[in-house]
């Protein structure tokens, strides 16, 4: 484990956790090693073995079989997945989204094909059943074709915002969830808008951090709006779609505090249903069963989630100056 902020100690370690007791038979074997540069890290953490560098971690576990999960900020990603190259490691899962920008997806992409590295993207929304679910409505065309697809991603992140710098635009933090969600149900798409706004909180802006919007418009026809607000004073994961006759409404669970979803469908045939979607675990689960089974991931989707966030990073002049800019309101 890579990096033990909100990601790797406060999602992923709970995840493998819960896989090691699984009731279906473990898929994961020994203590998991984690390592991170800040002296506070890792401090009341059951559970994990801390390492001082990637070259002590190297040392503890069997380099060929072992999973790397890569949880350090997307701006940092090429040159920690490099270090692990270096030390022998070849299989991984990467917080997404899997690049900030066209040249870090290059290289990452070059030393997959260089190394023949078995690299998966954190992808939990294409495996939430909540997904599932409407896969299904489509398939069946039981409301009629798919016409649009809008999307809603608010939460309030000042505290993170203002004390990291790994995510340089608004773009890079939760869009990524949603835009593979819609590229996965209406297919490959272009850019038609996007806008992009600052995060302000007392007399700190932090640039580009504030709101993204995207359009899209699918070569199926669909058009998708995707919005996420990082200074909205209330949560919400919702993604609705217009279909010829009827409208699919979906709620994605808020947190790991409740891994509940909700689906509204309205039509001929109205229903509401609530279920539990821990999309997660149910990922990270079947990532480890293709690890083993050799099953390689394909990364063409994420290449093209990336692709469109550059896209709409250029287009609003929002794409990264430097890391940790911080602009003082005058």
């Amino acid at each position: 484990m890579i990096g033990l902020g909100r990601s790797g100690a406060g999602l992923h370690l709970k995840v493998l956790s819960r896989m090691a007791s699984a009731p279906e038979g473990p898929l994961l074997s020994g203590t998991p090693v984690a390592c991170d540069p800040r002296p506070e890290a890792g401090h009341g953490l059951a559970g994990v073995t801390i390492a001082d560098s990637i070259s002590d971690a190297s040392l503890l576990v069997p380099l060929s079989s072992t999973v790397v999960h890569i949880c350090t900020p997307p701006s940092s990603r090429t040159s920690v997945l490099r270090e692990l190259v270096e030390h022998g490691f070849r299989r991984f899962l990467v917080e997404k989204p899997l690049a900030v920008d066209r040249g870090q997806l290059d290289e990452i992409l070059w030393l997959c094909r260089r190394h023949e590295l078995d690299l998966a993207v954190v992808s939990h929304w294409l495996t939430a059943r909540l997904t599932g679910e409407l896969r299904t409505l489509m398939q069946g065309r039981e409301l009629g074709a798919l016409r649009s697809i809008r999307a809603v991603q608010h939460k309030p992140r000042f505290l993170r915002s203002s004390t990291t710098q790994g995510h340089p635009t608004a773009f890079d933090v939760e869009v990524p969830h949603s835009l593979g969600v819609a590229i996965d149900l209406a297919g490959p798409a272009e850019l038609l808008d996007a806008r992009c706004t600052d995060m302000r909180c007392t007399d700190v802006i932090r640039p580009r951090l504030g709101s993204a919007h995207l359009a899209l418009r699918h070569g199926s026809g669909v058009r998708t709006e995707i919005t996420s607000d990082l200074t909205s004073p209330v949560q919400q994961r919702s993604i609705t779609l217009e279909f010829e006759n009827g409208r699919v409404t979906g709620h994605y669970p808020l947190s790991e505090n409740d891994d509940h979803a909700q689906l509204i469908v309205e039509g001929d045939r109205p229903r509401y249903e609530v279920f539990r979607d821990d999309a997660l675990t149910a990922f990270m689960r079947r990532t480890y069963q293709d690890f083993h089974r050799g099953r390689r991931s394909d990364l063409a989707l994420h290449c093209e989630v990336v692709r469109l966030l550059c896209e709409a990073k250029e287009h609003c002049g929002a794409a990264p100056r430097s890391p940790g800019e911080v602009e003082h309101a005058q």
